[in-house]
């Protein structure tokens, strides 16, 4: 069974990794450039919240399967 929450879950958590490393490794003049707010730092952890919520999701409500006699037939 496909379900988007997997894969939405997954590139956010994947991406957020690499974003907060770039924030980790970010330097004063990349800081200053953002009014000295260290940008990527706070949207690799927003995307790590986010990716983590999408597979916490995925694993608390799990996509039902469907109901027998229901399945798309080819002729």
């Amino acid at each position: 069974m496909f379900d988007i929450r997997r894969i939405i879950g997954g590139l956010f958590v994947v991406y957020g990794v690499i974003v907060t490393i770039a924030g980790f490794t970010a330097s004063d003049a990349d800081i200053d450039k953002a009014e000295g707010v260290n940008i990527n730092l706070w949207t690799g952890v927003g995307m790590l919240l986010l990716g983590l919520f999408f597979l916490a999701w995925l694993k608390l409500r799990p996509a039902a399967p469907p109901p027998p006699g229901e399945e798309e037939t080819v002729e």
